[in-house]
Formats: structure tokens, C-alpha cells, sequence
């Protein structure tokens, strides 16, 4: 039976884990479950309404019409050509893809169903397996993760939920021998290649910790600021908390608390 661990890093008693974390792995289901959380961040986008052929550009192709205004049998390629007499861009091509300022030939959609919907039942076994995969020391050290097999898996007692500064969080995981991970991805800081880093997403970092708690508690705001450090209800976990990359095996601290509200939920 895994321990719990007190604040100052000793063992405090020894704990029975729920069902769900002996629930199978599958790394495929939790890829699916993964991208589904993904695209429904992703806003629609689409071209402006007409982008391309606000201007007077006509292709006229009957015969009858004087030479002036028709654009057939006048010694020139049939294509829509801008009308505004007497000046420079008299007979210009216009309107079509091929053309300078022209629209685009097939622009996306607004319309377009971006979202990876996963089926309700299968969401909750991805989690549940990812849940599994966080107390798998071969899963957790695969993602590349710091942490010692004697203080493996993390759970700490309740009074931990009750940390309200920064400094106070950095002895604990001292004290568990995970600070390491932390300043891995404290290190880990680098310019993402492409031209997101100019649209506000500048840097990339590694992920580090996943700390879980029973509903909002002081060490939210203790815990924010550090470096690749998450923290979530146990109520509002998902599956790309846990398998961020859809690469499960996240290194995870859990609460007292959270362990009972998932047996809790298990119940019910």
C-alpha cells in the first residue's frame, strides 16, 4: 500500500487507492481524448465576405456588345477586367485567384467542424487510465520526469492543501525530492520556432508537476507561479492535465483529499 506524506516529508500512514487507478492503459484512447480537449480551443477563421472582388472587374462575353466593353474576340485572354475608364488600370484581370489581389482559390471555412468530439464513456476511461499512468514508474519516467522511487507515488496528507506560500510548496517538494523537476523546467525555457512567436506565445517549457486537490485551496496561489507547475481540482481533471503532448505519465503529487473524492465518486 502506497504511504502518505506528511508536510515535513516524513510518513504519516499508509493509504488504499480507489479502482481507477488500476484501470488498464491505453495510450491510444488517451491520444483521443487528448485532442478532443485540444481543438475545442481552436476559434473558427475564414476570409472576409467578398475579400478580393470589391472592384469593377466584369467578364462580358456576348458579341453584340461594342469592342469597348466586351471582352471576347478583342485579341485578348477571356477574363474579367476591371471597367473604370480613362485611367491606368484600364483592362486590368481582376476577380480571379490567378490575379494580383484577386481571392483566394479555396479559402477555409467559418463553417468548417474543427472540434474532435469522444464519447462520454470513453473520455472517462481515457482519464481513468491516465490516472493509472501517473502512479506507473516506468510511465512517469519515460516522459523524463526527476523523482525518487522511495517517495514514489506522491501523496500527501491533507494539511499540504492548506500551504499558502511559494516558499513553504519549495521545502515541501524538496522534502519529496521532486525540486529537481522543477528546475528542469525552469531551465527549460526556449523561443518556439515558427511564426507563433510573434502571435503571443513566444517561449515554450517544459511540463513539471501536476499537483491534485479537493476543490480551491490556498496552495492554488502558493503553487501558480512556479515553473511548469499545474494545479487542479480533482473535480476539473481531464485528460490532457494528466497526459500532457497525449504522452500519459505525468508526474503528479495527490492529496489526501483527492484520493477520498475519487473512491467518493467511484461509490456513487
Amino acid at each position: 500500500m502506497p504511504s502518505i506524506f506528511s508536510s515535513e516529508g516524513k510518513k504519516v500512514k499508509e493509504i488504499s487507492l480507489p479502482a481507477v487507478f488500476h484501470t488498464a492503459y491505453d495510450p491510444a484512447l488517451i491520444q483521443r481524448a487528448v485532442q478532443a480537449v485540444q481543438t475545442t480551443r481552436i476559434q473558427a477563421f475564414g476570409t472576409k465576405r467578398g475579400a478580393g472582388r470589391s472592384n469593377t472587374a466584369e467578364y462580358i462575353g456576348v458579341r453584340g456588345k461594342p469592342t469597348e466593353h466586351r471582352t471576347i474576340n478583342v485579341g485578348k485572354a477571356r477574363l474579367p477586367r476591371l471597367r473604370n475608364k480613362r485611367g491606368i488600370l484600364y483592362g486590368k484581370v481582376a476577380s480571379i485567384p490567378q490575379a494580383v489581389g484577386g481571392p483566394r482559390a479555396h479559402p477555409p471555412k467559418v463553417q468548417a467542424v474543427n472540434i474532435e468530439y469522444i464519447n462520454v464513456k470513453e473520455r472517462k476511461k481515457a482519464i481513468a487510465s491516465a490516472i493509472a499512468a501517473s502512479i506507473n514508474p516506468k510511465l512517469v519516467k519515460a516522459r523524463g520526469h526527476l523523482f525518487d522511487e522511495h517517495t514514489f507515488p506522491l501523496i500527501v496528507d491533507a494539511s499540504v492543501e492548506n500551504t499558502a506560500k511559494t516558499k513553504d510548496i519549495l521545502k515541501i517538494l524538496a522534502l519529496l525530492h521532486v525540486e529537481k523537476d522543477v528546475e528542469k523546467s525552469k531551465d527549460s525555457k526556449r523561443t518556439r520556432a515558427g511564426k507563433n512567436k510573434n502571435r503571443g506565445r513566444r517561449f515554450k517549457r517544459k511540463k513539471s508537476l501536476l499537483i491534485v486537490t479537493d476543490g480551491t485551496k490556498p496552495i492554488y496561489k502558493a503553487a501558480r507561479n512556479l515553473a511548469g507547475v499545474e494545479i487542479v481540482q480533482v473535480q476539473s481533471l481531464n485528460a490532457e492535465h494528466l497526459a500532457p503532448g497525449s504522452l500519459a505519465g505525468r508526474l503528479t503529487i495527490w492529496t489526501e483529499n483527492a484520493i477520498h473524492a475519487l473512491a467518493k465518486k467511484e461509490a456513487v
